[in-house]
């Protein structure tokens, strides 16, 4: 089985069977949190690092703006859901905005320490002034140029 790991996974110590592989912009996260001498020698020996190419990287983009997730995931969030698709590959994370995406995109995920979401969610936008809710994210409400927060969610489709 293929497995793509977030740092999170990376992290625990876990040991994953298959293949492994992750992004580049995992390093750069292990290397903030201290990197040990046995995540090296896993790094070095068990896990590829690979880039995913243009095409599934705009589906992650369209999903994630579909579902009001675009802003909540990072550069490297989004290169290991386009990775994992790309791959036909599990998805290791414990990140549930990347678990939705997985839902909605059709990559399976594996959770790690948590239980994982159970449904796939479409974030609206509440503004903090007004109180209008918006379907998408705005830097700034349209209306009143309050901040906007993330509403509770409208459940949509989607399996594991």
């Amino acid at each position: 089985m293929k497995r793509v790991l977030d740092a999170s996974a990376l992290l625990t110590g876990r040991q994953f069977p298959g293949e492994l592989a992750t992004v580049p912009g995992v390093l750069r996260e292990l290397q903030r949190h201290g990197m040990t001498p046995q995540l090296e020698a896993v790094l070095e020996t068990q896990v590829r690092w690979l880039s995913p190419g243009g095409p599934a990287q705009e589906r992650v983009r369209a999903a994630s703006e579909s579902t009001g997730d675009a802003h909540r995931l990072s550069p490297t969030d989004r290169d290991l859901l386009a990775l994992a698709l790309e791959l036909g590959a599990t998805l290791v994370t414990d990140d549930y905005s990347i678990q939705n995406l997985c839902r909605i995109l059709g990559v399976r995920f594996e959770p790690i320490l948590t239980p994982g979401i159970k449904e796939a969610w479409t974030w609206s936008y509440r503004c903090t002034g007004c109180g209008r809710t918006w379907p998408e994210w705005h830097e700034e409400c349209p209306t009143c140029g309050s901040a906007l927060k993330t509403a509770r969610p409208r459940v949509t489709r989607g399996r594991r």
